[in-house]
């Protein structure tokens, strides 16, 4: 297989953006994808992917690969509007800070150079995967997200990034042992599965909401807030995984419009929850600027039995 995707590189311009018709990303991430019915190898053929038993797939024209297989449904994730409300909230910036302490966490991580693989599980619009993969030249970066909204986004956001469809709650479609780097952001957590996926020394990043985050919004909008419990949940999630430095609480205030207010509500779980007239009509009432803050928890784990100590990252919580 050419790792360069038959000749057709992927244009990246300052911004990291491609064309949907680029397969550069895509062909280098063939290395490590696998056949969601069989669990062999991928190559590209034409405008399909396939493994040696003929079980096929086709690129979608918005440049994403479906690999869901008959038991998952295309569409279960973010439905078009909570993708439309995210990529406008992101775009104002206010989430900045956060895609940066990822960023650096990731390079600290990061060790050997070349080509290595980073996985961002529930990823949606790739926005988080975009920013690692700047400070990470020559890996190649994979969004795996249930929603076809989403991995249409993603499939445009960075030139060394791949978009796939599938369910991260089933058997994820990577190798054993292949990935370097596997990222939850707010995202669910399959253990079991990444555990498999990632090589040995491998590095799993999550980030999850402490109970500030946006505690302005939270009573006044009537928003799902954290579970008291959901450390401890996290933590028996993980049991096979080891912490590998002090996690990292970033927390700043954002001073969000009332737009943008409702952006940061409608790409969330609670808009699956809120009546959409009445949070209009509660958010009308609110200021031209509000005092929101973000807060959330930055944590790096390995597999417990096969554990490599990386070194401190990201500084003192």
């Amino acid at each position: 297989m050419n790792e360069n995707g038959g000749g057709m590189m992927a244009a990246e311009n300052s911004a990291g953006r491609k064309r949907v018709d680029d397969t550069g990303a895509l062909s280098r991430a063939l290395v490590i994808l696998q056949c969601p019915v069989c669990q062999q190898p991928l190559r590209l053929w034409g405008k399909s992917v396939l493994c040696p038993e003929r079980h096929t797939f086709d690129l979608a024209r918005q440049g994403y690969l479906s690999l869901l297989s008959g038991q998952s449904r295309l569409g279960t994730g973010d439905t078009a509007q909570m993708v439309a409300a995210r990529e406008s909230f992101l775009a104002s910036g206010h989430y900045q800070p956060l895609g940066t302490a990822l960023a650096e966490l990731a390079h600290c991580l990061a060790g050997e150079v070349g080509q290595q693989y980073v996985v961002d599980l529930a990823g949606g619009t790739g926005y988080y995967l975009s920013h690692v993969l700047d400070v990470l030249p020559g890996w190649t970066g994979v969004t795996v997200d249930a929603s076809k909204f989403a991995v249409r986004a993603a499939a445009r956001a960075h030139s060394r990034a791949a978009a796939i469809a599938a369910d991260v709650w089933a058997e994820l479609p990577f190798a054993n042992n292949s990935t370097a780097i596997v990222m939850s952001i707010f995202g669910p957590r399959n253990a079991p599965e990444i555990e498999r996926i990632l090589r040995p020394g491998g590095v799993f990043i999550v980030v999850t909401p402490t109970d500030d985050h946006l505690r302005e919004l939270v009573e006044t909008l009537g928003l799902l807030s954290v579970d008291d419990r959901k450390q401890a949940r996290l933590d028996a999630i993980l049991k096979d995984f080891e912490l590998i430095a002090r996690p990292k609480t970033l927390t700043y205030s954002a001073a969000m419009t009332p737009h943008e207010i409702e952006q940061v509500v409608l790409m969330g779980p609670s808009a699956r929850h809120l009546d959409h007239d009445e949070l209009a009509r509660r958010i009308t009432g609110m200021p031209a600027t509000q005092p929101v803050t973000v807060s959330v928890r930055l944590a790096a784990y390995v597999v417990s039995r096969r554990s490599v100590h990386i070194g401190s990252v990201g500084g003192p919580a």
